[in-house]
């Protein structure tokens, strides 16, 4: 691991480290909800009731509803569509934006997110000194986190969701893939190039690290594949290299991502990976090598045949 990138005792001003102090007072959303005021009320009888906003009601709480709501009135969201994904986190939800584009909604849960999960991760992390027993606090800075860690990626030529808005615990990103037509996840496809695919994942993680960042839950099942393009998705959790874990989650990361591609018949050795990222990594040329664009895999959806041939 290079000097830059070390866990060193010293990180005042060190890439990744800029929001050691959150601001979790009460958001507009949250003033929303106590306020209760007609048009809000009405406004969430239509989330509950009607077409245009298909809402899983057991995933929000007053608080999320006024976080939609001031988003809708600033334009970033228009309608919903169904859920993408599910989780004990959060959900991700098809939308359409004021003008009837289309983003990617993604609403983290406040009571009943899965906070032993999260520990690794805010344990260590200055961003998040003196929040851990405040669920609120936390599921918002969670959601603050993967806005930042999204711009952070994005800027060093990674291909992520681009961030859009944040409101509270709301996030909403660009939408991989089209209404009823979204992205495969890696683990779903059938690889055709995995040489190629390899080396386009190795070249992300190589550029995180440059950026300062580690993703921490990086395998096939967080990277998505749309038209030949791979995206690296869910990147909540990554955490900054100065993070006391950060080198166990880049080697567990190694370990993930080099061990699929070698199943899919691409030469790659988790420890080979590792070295190749901490001894390329440097902040200086972030964004410049070729590459970036994502392309490198052309795949398709795996057959019902292919999945019982595999044994998955």
């Amino acid at each position: 691991m290079t000097d830059e990138f070390g866990l060193a005792e010293d990180t005042e001003g060190a890439a990744g480290d800029e929001f050691e102090e959150l601001d979790v007072r009460d958001t507009e959303a949250d003033r929303i909800a106590r306020r209760q005021d007609r048009e809000f009320a009405e406004f969430r009888k239509r989330l509950k009731d009607t077409e245009q906003f298909k809402l899983d009601d057991g995933a929000f709480d007053d608080a999320t509803y006024a976080a939609v709501y001031k988003l809708v009135q600033d334009g970033y969201v228009g309608a919903f569509g169904g859920p993408i994904s599910t989780g004990k986190e959060a959900n991700v939800y098809e939308a359409l934006d004021a003008e009837g584009g289309d983003v990617a909604v993604k609403v983290y849960r406040i009571n009943a997110s899965n906070f032993q999960q999260m520990r690794d991760y805010l344990e260590g992390d200055p961003r998040f000194e003196g929040i851990r027993g405040n669920k609120k606090a936390v599921v918002l800075s969670w959601t603050r986190k993967e806005f930042s860690n999204l711009q952070r990626a994005k800027a060093a030529g990674v291909r992520v969701p681009e961030p859009i808005a944040v409101q509270r615990n709301v996030l909403v990103m660009e939408l991989i893939g089209r209404e009823g037509d979204a992205a495969s996840k890696l683990s779903d496809v059938d690889v055709e190039n995995p040489d190629t695919a390899f080396d386009v994942v190795r070249e992300y993680m190589r550029r995180l690290h440059s950026a300062g960042l580690v993703h921490g839950d990086l395998s096939e099942y967080n990277i998505v594949v749309y038209e030949g393009e791979l995206v690296v998705i869910d990147v909540g959790q990554a955490v900054t290299v100065h993070h006391q874990n950060s080198d166990d989650f880049l080697r567990r990361d190694c370990r993930n991502v080099a061990n699929f591609f070698a199943r899919e018949g691409a030469d790659a050795d988790p420890g080979e990976l590792y070295d190749y990222i901490t001894s390329h990594a440097d902040p200086t040329t972030e964004g410049e090598t070729t590459g970036g664009d994502g392309r490198g895999i052309e795949g398709h959806e795996a057959t019902d045949a292919e999945d019982d041939a595999d044994g998955d």
